[in-house]
């Protein structure tokens, strides 16, 4: 059903919006993209300008207080801009969120005011070199000593690691139990053991960094331990669970960003004698990807909307939203190279780079194969739930 954005909200949008379109142009977007460098200095500038690290960080911890509806919001219009800088913001909404979901309240004080102040960043430590999808696979350990717990193992695909001051890190601390044997870690970018690896060279969103995170014999406090002990895997499925929606409106952006470019090319390139906007074969798939855009919006922020009320078929949403959106962006960015045609496959022009940026979207946070299994796992249960 549709709800209409309140004042406030589209205030935040436009606010962003306006960001983008003056300080994130597609030279600057390609600039970073070529550099396959972090924008700190954009970043840094972000954060200050903008002040939205602490959009979901709630008032008595230095944020705004406000939820997933305003985050969509910021993140679609970054990622219209571009999706690799967008990352650069919105992997602290990821880093942040088992704290949200797990720590104590003391915690929470603790740690969540300097990111509010968009200070510094948190990256999201969960995949391993061996474990993607397959999250009980991984093998990094965090044993108790004394006051300290060391942490041992490594950490791959960390978003915003040559940037983040901080890291959630999700290690087994009873290995006995299986996934009910996983805790949840900050841990600060100084913490002595902890070594940022190597930095992937990637097809998209360049301008994100990505590398691997190395614990050996890593040592924290005690009070590191987010909430409570051998509760990660449950924080680590809550945060999923609430941060796919984010995820989805990339897609909404970056598949928003293609059909405006197409559009407007379709508008102002002649074949023929003739704009070929005039051509109905360009004309249906300009048709096909603003009903993809539509509908992956609305689906989105569907979901958004479940994860502000907390309810229980959020789950079951955010899988949705996530593999369409996604697949959606994919798509609709690999439509716009076509009607660009050759000079679509040029750097010369915004649509190659929405193309390499897009695939990423299938992968991370949970492939698309992964969310259908999730999804279908939903639908059986419902159906069995179900009286003849």
């Amino acid at each position: 059903m549709y709800t209409q954005f309140t004042e406030q909200q589209l205030e935040i949008r436009d606010l962003v919006r306006n960001f983008v379109k003056k300080e994130i142009p597609h030279e600057v977007a390609l600039h970073w993209d070529e550099k396959n460098q972090h924008p700190t200095e954009l970043i840094n500038k972000m954060r200050s300008e903008l002040g939205i690290n602490g959009l979901v960080i709630p008032e008595e911890y230095g944020g705004w207080g406000l939820g997933a509806i305003e985050q969509c919001l910021a993140i679609e219009e970054l990622s219209r801009g571009c999706l690799g800088i967008a990352l650069g913001f919105a992997y602290t909404g990821l880093g942040i969120l088992p704290i949200l979901k797990g720590a104590t309240h003391e915690q929470k004080l603790k740690w969540l005011p300097e990111i509010a102040d968009g200070k510094f960043g948190v990256s999201f430590c969960l995949s391993e070199p061996g474990a993607g999808s397959d999250v009980p696979g991984m093998t990094t350990r965090a044993e108790k000593k004394g006051d300290k717990w060391i942490i041992n193992g490594a950490k791959q695909w960390i978003t915003g690691a040559s940037d983040a001051q901080a890291f959630t890190v999700f290690a087994y601390t009873d290995k006995n139990r299986g996934t009910r044997g996983v805790s949840c870690f900050y841990v600060p970018r100084s913490a002595k053991g902890l070594t940022v690896g190597k930095k992937e060279d990637k097809l998209g969103i360049r301008a994100s960094s990505t590398h691997q995170v190395i614990f050996e014999d890593c040592e924290v406090g005690e009070d590191a331990l987010v909430g409570k002990e051998n509760l990660g895997f449950v924080y680590a499925l809550q945060t999923l669970n609430a941060s796919r929606p984010f995820v989805a409106v990339m897609g909404v952006g970056v598949a928003q960003a293609a059909l405006d470019h197409a559009a407007r090319y379709a508008r102002e390139r002649e074949q023929f004698g003739v704009k070929i906007g005039t051509f109905q074969a360009v004309q249906h798939m300009l048709a096909d990807m603003s009903i993809k855009v539509e509908t992956a919006r609305e689906i989105t922020y569907k979901a958004a909307r479940l994860s502000d009320a907390n309810d229980p078929n959020l789950p079951k949403y955010s899988a949705i939203a996530k593999a369409y959106a996604s697949e959606c962006a994919v798509q609709c960015a690999t439509d716009a190279v076509q009607i660009f045609g050759g000079y679509g496959y040029t750097k010369e022009y915004p649509v190659e780079k929405l193309m390499r940026d897009s695939k990423i979207l299938t992968i991370f946070e949970g492939t698309t194969q992964i969310q259908k299994n999730e999804i279908a796992a939903y639908v059986i249960k419902e159906a069995a739930s179900k009286k003849d």
